[in-house]
């Protein structure tokens, strides 16, 4: 069975590194699947979640919001603006920091602060749907 290294890195830690089969995740055009010898490919990804197969059958799932992903033949790595495991994600938080960010958006003083605060809210809501999807499995 075919395997490839797979490495999910944030600014603040490794978050996984290990032998996947299979790795799904939220490209900036659509949603990307990379199995073994992909083509090289860099690019931006988008909040959501990042699903590694691992060979054993058991799937880790990893929140990213955002971040940019590089494919080797045998190595993917994805470098995330922030990325928290799966099991470590707390849907109350989340739908609280996404009100909060909705409540920013109305109060926006500029196009500075609507964006900041539009992206917050994007992210949230990636957040908590990746959350649920997860909870799904």
């Amino acid at each position: 069975m075919a395997t490839f290294q797979v490495d999910v890195v944030s600014a603040e830690e490794s978050i996984f590194s290990g032998e996947a089969k299979f790795v799904a995740l939220p490209g900036e055009n659509g949603e990307l699947g990379i199995l073994p010898r992909h083509t090289p490919l860099i690019t931006r990804i988008k909040p959501g979640a990042v699903r590694i197969q691992r060979p054993d059958g058991q799937e880790e799932f990893v929140f990213v919001a955002g971040g940019i992903l590089e494919v080797q033949p045998d190595h993917v790595t994805v470098l995330a603006d922030t990325a928290i495991r799966g099991h470590d994600l707390d849907e109350a938080k989340a739908t609280e920091a996404k009100k909060m960010a909705e409540e920013a958006m109305k109060n926006a003083k500029s196009d500075i602060d609507f964006a900041k605060a539009q992206g917050e809210f994007a992210a949230m809501a990636a957040q908590i749907a990746a959350l649920r999807k997860y909870r799904k499995k």
